[in-house]
């Protein structure tokens, strides 16, 4: 697997714990919307520690773009590269991934598991496309809600909020478990795109199958 020393454009704040790197494109890399990568950095004792982050920018632009959650406890890859900025550089692979647009349904995301949704989200809406798909999107509070008015701009009404650790209005409190898909999916013959934390994307997907959905409608990163 080719490997690819790329430099940090600029970072942004995305969240309270998300950030949002933009790096050098190599010449002639192509992903497809919902694609990853396996990131590294070159620094002692980290070069071989890899870790997958999925592209969220446009794949036509003439950068690359992640969007990754800090998680401090773990004094790991995502904790030092949130101390990264511009200049600075990284490692990124070859493109790979499992999750692809396959035709209109409902995108189920928890927390950072939205990440693989975003490029293919914005490349829908850039085509006027989006119309006939819904986000599910679960979070414990609205502060952690990535690109919230990002989603609410590109899907309108078909962009769903659930908090399980804050009641507010406008916002589904709760979690989406079975109750919740009865209520809100309308039609199990679309596609379903599951990404979150592994228990919640295996319950999710058994809920799905066990309602109607099609086993190869409900796509999934394996």
């Amino acid at each position: 697997m080719d490997s690819y020393k790329v430099k940090i454009l600029e970072t942004f704040n995305v969240t309270h714990d998300v950030k949002c790197f933009r790096v050098e494109k190599p010449e002639g890399y192509e992903f497809v919307p919902g694609q990853a990568t396996d990131v590294s950095l070159p620094m002692p004792g980290f070069e071989s520690e890899l870790r997958p982050f999925t592209f969220t920018g446009l794949a036509e632009k003439p950068f690359l773009e992640f969007t990754i959650k800090r998680y401090p406890d773990h004094k790991g890859v995502t904790d030092h590269l949130h101390n990264l900025k511009a200049d600075d550089e990284i490692l990124i692979h070859d493109a790979w991934g499992a999750i692809n647009y396959k035709g209109p349904g409902y995108f189920i995301a928890g927390g950072a598991g939205v990440t693989p949704f975003i490029a293919i989200l914005r490349d829908l809406f850039k085509k006027n496309q989006l119309a006939s798909n819904k986000l599910f999107f679960s979070n414990k509070t609205s502060a952690d809600i990535i690109y919230a008015e990002e989603l609410k701009k590109m899907l309108s009404g078909n962009a769903s909020f659930i908090l399980s650790r804050e009641d507010s209005e406008g916002f589904h409190h709760g979690r989406i478990d079975r109750k919740f898909l009865q209520d809100e999916i309308k039609d199990f013959k679309k596609h379903f795109y599951v990404c979150g934390p592994d228990a919640m994307v295996s319950e999710i997907s058994t809920f799905l199958k066990e309602m109607g959905a099609d086993e190869e409608s409900v796509v999934f990163e394996k």
